[in-house]
Order: C-alpha cells, then structure tokens, then sequence
C-alpha cells in the first residue's frame, strides 16, 4: 500500500492530489486557479482529492511562481479636509513598501457626496486591471448596484471609513460609527454644565451612513441619559469649510443659547473659524471627529474639548489585508482588522510624528 502524503507525515503536494484524482498536473492547476476547460465532474475529484489529503496550499509561493501582482485602487471623497488628506499619505506611503511584495496601491478622487459619480467610475472600472477596490462614499442605490455589478465582474469590494451594507460589498473597514457616536454623546454630556442645554449636531451629509450612524448613537445616549439636553437638526457642511462657515450663524440665530457643539464630521476648519472669529471657542463645549494637525490646535487651545478619532494607518493597512485575503479566497484575521475607536483630550494628546 502507498502511503499518502498525509499518512506518511509529509506535506501533500499537487503531484499527491493528481495522483488521488487521476488526473494530470496541468488539470490540477487549472481548478486551482480557477481556469476554465476542465469538467465538473473532475473538478469534484480534485476538490474531493485535496481533502482526503488534507492539502494546505502555499498561497504566497503560488503567486509567487506564476508572477502576480495585486492591484488595489481607492476612491477617496475630493474634499480639502485633512482626514482624507492623511489616507491619500497612507496609501502612498505603504505603496512604496509594497511594491516589494507584488502589491501595487493607487487612488482616485471623486467628487464627495456625488453617487452618480461614483457609480460611473465603478461600472467603468476594468477587472483586468483592478483586483479589489476600496469605496469611501455614499450608500444609494446607484452606488449599491454599481457595487454588485463589479463583485459579478471578480472584484473585491472593500467600504472603507463609511459602511455600504446594502451592497454585495465583501467587508467593512472602519470604526463603529455607533459606538463613536455614543462615546460623543457621553462625552457631551459629561462636559455640558448642568442644567437645560441646546446642542447642534454638524454633519458633512446625510447620505453619509458614518454620519447617520453617529447622529444615531450621539441621540441614544443623549435620550437614555442626559434628559436636560435638547439635540437640534443636523446641518450639512459638506465637507466644504466655507460652506459650513457660512451656514453657522444663521443656526445661532436662529438657536442663540447653543451651548454644546457635535461635529460627526471631518471638517472643522469652518468651525473653528466660525468659533474663533466670533470668540465663542472657550464658551462652547465641542466634541469633533478626527485627529489632524487643525483639531489638535484647537484642543491645544481649547476651541475643542474632546476629539473621536481612527488611525488612518491602521485603515489603509487593514483595507490592503483584507482585500489581499478576498483575492486568495482566505480567511479575514477579524481581531487584526478591528478599527480602535480613540478618545482624545487636550491631556493624552500622542506626540507629534511618535517625538
């Protein structure tokens, strides 16, 4: 009796599993890889053979051998906010160390909060040059069938920052955006003065899901807990500082005693502007979203009291994993990619560039 690789203590090899199946190397290698020419009624005598033999295949020495590269695109929101401007650094960055690892990273701009247009890019994106892509915009229907449309084409799809999960979208790659907006509501809370308080919630768009999930979380906590606190309507800066400046006065005349300030998205430079300009930045409590060079100034100077934040490195490593991982068809190291949501004050602030 022959022993198999498996009974004789050896690694099986693919010369094991075309001897099992009876069938030749190069079939072997074609259901591997997923090749077409071969019958189904083979492919189940390889597939049936590879686990008899408990045959572990060496992705990496595979993709080495046949020489590929994985190409990995981004679709970033076009915004001057520099949360996006520090994942645009991100990926260039880590495309640098990658390109050693047959990885090749690149990024697009589409104009923020614009599902047409992201739905266009998509459905003109060509799965012979793209192997996955990572989505930060809006959830619509548009998007969501351009999504599916891609996945039925053999594209990865991650949803990066903002989750798409209407979609066929393959994983999620950010914070909770619940729980980020809970944490803002304690925070809030906590930080109000007693007594009856107005707070405005600042978002970049309502098409946004991170943002609704933040505003949803932000009025959990605020119902269950703070009942002298009255939350008013959202209003939408888009991500543009001059707009969000220009809208904030009427939301203060409108509303005259705001006494606490939620801003769920990235873009405090019209905030802070608006703030300062009408010295009302130690008088009101603010509680932003996004550790950048800007809202660490004003935590520095008390403009901001409190800054929910996610590292940008951490997201773009982990987008890369994962797509990395959906490409091989293996398992996703779901502690690994879990998004920390960090907390910081004007007293735990990390140093600059890690001095």
């Amino acid at each position: 009796m022959v022993k198999t690789g498996r009974d004789a203590g050896l690694k099986p090899t693919v010369n094991d599993i075309a001897r099992v199946a009876g069938v030749s190397l190069a079939t072997v290698d074609r259901v591997l890889n997923d090749r077409p020419g071969v019958r189904s009624i083979t492919i189940e005598r390889v597939h049936r053979a590879i686990q008899d033999l408990g045959y572990v295949r060496d992705t990496a020495a595979a993709n080495l051998a046949r020489g590929r590269v994985y190409r990995f695109h981004f679709l970033l929101p076009e915004s001057e906010n520099e949360f996006v401007a520090s994942l645009e650094n991100q990926i260039t960055e880590l495309s640098k160390v990658l390109s050693f690892e047959r990885t090749q990273l690149s990024f697009e701009l589409v104009p923020a909060f614009d599902p047409q247009a992201m739905a266009q890019i998509l459905t003109r994106m060509d799965p012979e040059e793209v192997d996955g892509v990572a989505i930060f915009g809006p959830e619509t229907p548009s998007v969501r069938d351009a999504i599916d449309q891609i996945k039925k084409r053999g594209v990865s799809v991650v949803a990066l920052v903002s989750d798409l999960p209407s979609s066929e979208r393959d994983y999620f790659v950010g914070i909770d955006n619940i729980a980020a907006g809970r944490t803002a509501g304690q925070l809030m809370g906590h930080f109000l003065p007693s007594g009856p308080n107005k707070v405005l919630v600042i978002t970049g768009s309502m098409l946004a899901r991170d943002h609704l999930e933040r505003r949803l979380g932000f009025d959990q906590v605020i119902t269950e807990s703070f009942d002298q606190v009255e939350v008013l309507p959202s209003i939408e800066g888009r991500d543009d500082p001059d707009l969000l400046e220009s809208l904030l006065p009427g939301a203060f005349e409108m509303t005259p005693d705001i006494t606490g300030i939620y801003s769920s998205a990235a873009g405090n430079a019209g905030l802070i502007n608006f703030l300062r300009q009408n010295n009302l930045d130690h008088k009101i409590i603010v509680v932003g979203h996004e550790l950048t060079p800007l809202s660490r100034n004003a935590l520095e100077h008390d403009t901001f009291n409190a800054i929910i934040s996610q590292d940008t490195g951490h997201l773009i490593r982990s987008t890369v994993r994962v797509l990395r991982a959906k490409s091989d068809s293996l398992p996703i190291n779901l502690p690994q990619e879990r998004i920390r949501i960090d907390v910081y004050l004007k007293e735990n602030m990390p140093p600059i560039d890690g001095r």
